[in-house]
């Protein structure tokens, strides 16, 4: 291992992630999920975004008519392009076609970063989403716009969806003076699951079914004229030529979708266990079969995991304190007597801005049939809300410009659900119950509402479309607000019950007075036995109670 790391260097692990787009998504086919739906989930992780939901009504352009593009990370002004004759409805990251695209950034080669494009990844996003209808009608559009206009980002994972296909694309740019890019994209076989974290997963790839595989006509060989690689054609690796595998490539990417892929089928994955653990570079396949139906509620708790139950949990070090913090602040990596040491990088994280698990669904009329399930801030202690596909507006509680990461709003989600996140991390398992608790509640009854809701809007689209997307704007905006009242009385409650460290006794909600109805005398739960024996490590005897000297 000592060996592996010194080849690698802790230099190399941090180009292969990008601290601002370090994300995951987690792919489902139709016949890998309970309801024969696709999904696919994504969680925007950055230090500096602010969990909203992005929102571009249909319209229509006049021919000439020009689109500004700026950097959805920085948001640099990068320059003009041709705008589309009839653009589509955006909620978020799904279209009213039920069309999905999600991202993760791997970096790779950073010689191919191209500074003269035109198109970041974000906006290749969500300027494809306003103009696809099709998961392939996407991969064609997204490929144009940067063969036409030039690629600006890095190396780029894209999870592209509509209700019937699954795909995963890569691309990465050719560099300085070369417009366009070098991509593959392959289709994810029915009833199987796939998952990307940051780290490129398409190796080889069938290069003569174009039915289940795209790709650019130079993808190899323009390895070739850049030294990347010299085999057989059929040999070739899209990763290891373009991304190569490094220490933190492994550790701080590849064993999320490990983590993911351990999930949904766990008898499979023990023997990538040592992969995950970076003592080992035999490579997870690109997408597995689940041992069992997959549902939309089964990948928003995979988007919660901290590897707990495995042997990189995050709950068990010190490093998660006395209350068992799945969380590690930042830098991901530090230093301790010339020793070079890296934090757990789980799926579920605190520096989330926003997530979400995408449902689409063929049955229905698209405008009902995508469910964007959308929620803020960190996805263990967030509810995942519906926003369906046909919605004309959005709840002003994650619209855009309603406060900001710098300017507190107090009917805002982000901050309803990022108070309550923080104010966790200090007696985090104790809290996570009291989360969990009306977590699971408000999930429990937004599915059994969306049940409801499609069979109304289903025979309400029949005789009138228009009016069945207003009936689900409402439903969408009223969820959102009642989730975001609910949440900051969460809040409130988780501030009462465990002010100043104690813990006062409640029932349902209520806490409980003694007889002569003053609160009831709190509770004082301490420390884990673990973490006391910790303290009695580092202090010795400083702390001891013991018997004072005799008097001389």
């Amino acid at each position: 291992m000592k060996k592996i790391l010194a080849l690698m260097g802790v230099a190399a692990m941090l180009l292969q992630i990008s601290p601002a787009n370090a994300c995951t998504n987690v792919l489902v086919t139709k016949n890998a999920s309970v309801d024969g739906s696709t999904l696919i989930s994504y969680a925007a992780d950055s230090h500096d975004l602010y969990g909203e939901l992005y929102f571009w009504p249909a319209a229509t352009y006049e021919a000439g008519s020009m689109l500004k593009v700026y950097e959805w990370d920085t948001g640099k002004y990068l320059g003009e392009i041709e705008q589309a004759a009839q653009t589509y409805t955006v909620i978020g990251n799904m279209n009213e076609h039920q069309l999905t695209i999600a991202e993760t950034t791997f970096g790779g080669r950073s010689e191919l970063r191209d500074p003269e494009g035109l198109i970041d990844y974000g906006s290749l996003i969500y300027i494809t989403l306003q103009r696809a209808k099709t998961a392939r009608e996407a991969i064609k559009t997204m490929t144009e716009l940067v063969e036409n206009y030039g690629y600006y980002s890095s190396g780029e994972s894209f999870s592209i969806a509509d209700a019937n296909e699954v795909w995963v694309m890569e691309m990465i740019g050719k560099g300085e003076g070369n417009k366009g890019a070098v991509w593959v994209a392959v289709k994810i076989p029915d009833g199987y699951v796939s998952a990307h974290a940051n780290q490129a997963r398409i190796t080889s790839f069938p290069l003569k079914d174009k039915e289940n595989c795209l790709y650019s006509e130079d993808v190899i060989s323009f390895a070739r004229e850049k030294g990347y690689f010299n085999g057989k054609n059929k040999n070739f690796s899209f990763a290891d030529a373009y991304a190569p595998l490094d220490f933190g490539a492994v550790r701080f990417c590849d064993a999320r979708v490990w983590s993911a892929f351990n999930i949904m089928n766990p008898a499979d994955m023990g023997q990538y266990e040592a992969y995950a653990l970076g003592n080992s570079t035999e490579r997870m396949p690109l997408y597995i079969k689940p041992d069992r139906k997959i549902s939309h509620r089964d990948v928003m708790n995979i988007m919660r995991d901290h590897y707990e139950g495995t042997a990189l949990d995050m709950t068990k070090d010190a490093g998660a304190g006395p209350f068992s913090k799945p969380y590690r602040f930042r830098p991901l990596t530090w230093e301790v007597d010339g020793e070079k040491y890296f934090n757990e990088r789980a799926i579920g994280t605190q520096q989330t801005g926003f997530s979400f698990v995408a449902q689409m669904r063929s049955w229905l009329p698209a405008h009902i049939g995508g469910i964007l399930w959308f929620g803020v801030d960190a996805a263990a202690t967030s509810v995942y809300m519906p926003m369906y596909a046909g919605m004309t507006a959005v709840p002003n509680c994650v619209a855009q410009g309603n406060g900001d990461l710098l300017n507190y709003s107090d009917n805002s989600a982000f901050w309803a659900f990022t108070t309550v996140s923080n104010r966790a991390y200090g007696r985090y398992s104790h809290m996570i119950e009291d989360i969990k608790k009306v977590q699971t509640e408000l999930e429990d009854n937004l599915t059994s509402f969306t049940t409801a809701i499609d069979q109304s809007a289903k025979a309400l689209y029949d005789q009138n479309p228009d009016l069945a997307r207003q009936f689900l704007t409402d439903f969408s905006i009223n969820q959102a607000e009642l989730v975001t009242e609910r949440w900051k009385r969460l809040g409130e409650f988780l501030l009462v019950k465990y002010n100043d460290g104690n813990l006062h006794e409640e029932v349902d909600g209520e806490f409980l007075l003694n007889e002569h109805g003053n609160p009831k005398h709190a509770k004082f739960p301490g420390y884990s036995n673990e973490y006391y024996k910790t303290i009695v490590k580092d202090t010795g005897d400083h702390l001891k109670i013991r018997e004072l000297p005799a008097e001389k």
